[in-house]
């Protein structure tokens, strides 16, 4: 008992050390955002230094910060919405189906979702130039919607694989009809999946810098491109903005895993067992 306590008392400590390890640059970030620009450029660093909110209240009373937060939350809830929506239709239809091709379509989604953004960013620029998509809501938004889609759909036919076709059957004999079965049988048995692919798209979308620096513009400007173009003052850069922004950022999808962190573990594992009713 006294080797298998031992045991599990080095194993917990190990745990908390690669912990600290991955969350001490957030923890070093936030204390950047409480700190003077003195106390944040000091060698060696300032372990105890007098916390301000100045630094807070310079970022939230600059005009850009809350148009180009609303940005953010638009048109990442919405594209990642519109992509689950899409993707889970479309798994089911891989998953229950079958039609020809199903592996040829699925590797393809794959590759597509593979592809280095910096491969693709001019030929994608000159179509929205050429449709007049640059800079619009609805471009921007069906464009994440696009780039979500393939990873989505990968990971909900797993989800949707796990779930018995008996189900269906036994749904579809006592005169429910295709979306019955769809929207009442499966997709709450599938719910900890979706919830695990909108948190991971989630967390793409709302970091994107690139797409969104090409062809997006001042409507539609995310957080991650003013971080990156509003980062410099006379001085040089304004490391004490860039530490509240930086702060402020990550609140958000910190806070979603935190609340959903439980259905995400479940939908993690959910399509690797399958069940029969």
């Amino acid at each position: 008992m006294r080797r298998g306590g031992c045991a599990q008392t080095i194993y917990h400590a190990a745990l908390w050390l690669v912990a600290i390890i991955f969350f001490a640059p957030v923890l070093w970030v936030a204390l950047a955002a409480i700190k003077t620009k003195e106390d944040l450029l000091a060698v060696p660093p300032k372990w105890i230094f007098a916390p301000t909110i100045a630094n807070i209240v310079d970022m939230v009373s600059r005009p850009n910060f809350w148009p180009y937060l609303r940005n953010s939350f638009i048109i990442a809830t919405s594209a990642v919405v519109i992509a689950i929506v899409v993707s889970f239709l479309a798994a089911y239809c891989f998953s229950r189906f079958k039609p020809r091709g199903t592996n040829f379509l699925m590797f393809l989604l794959l590759s597509m979702r593979m592809v280095p953004a910096a491969a693709v960013v001019v030929p994608v620029y000159m179509m929205y130039v050429a449709f007049g998509w640059k800079d619009t809501w609805p471009g921007m938004i069906l464009f994440y919607a696009m780039f979500s889609i393939p990873f989505s759909v990968w990971i909900l036919k797993g989800f949707v694989d796990g779930v018995s076709p008996r189900y269906d059957e036994t749904g579809l004999i006592n005169g429910g009809s295709r979306l019955h079965v769809l929207f009442r049988v499966i997709l709450p048995q599938v719910q900890p999946g979706l919830i695990a692919a909108f948190i991971f798209n989630l967390v793409f979308v709302w970091n994107e810098f690139l797409f969104n620096y090409f062809i997006g513009g001042r409507t539609t400007t995310m957080i991650p491109v003013s971080l990156a173009t509003d980062m410099y003052a006379q001085a040089g850069i304004d490391w004490t903005f860039v530490a509240a922004l930086s702060t402020v950022y990550m609140l958000p999808p910190m806070a979603v895993v935190f609340f959903f962190q439980r259905y995400l573990l479940i939908g993690m594992t959910f399509g690797t067992v399958r069940g029969e009713v």
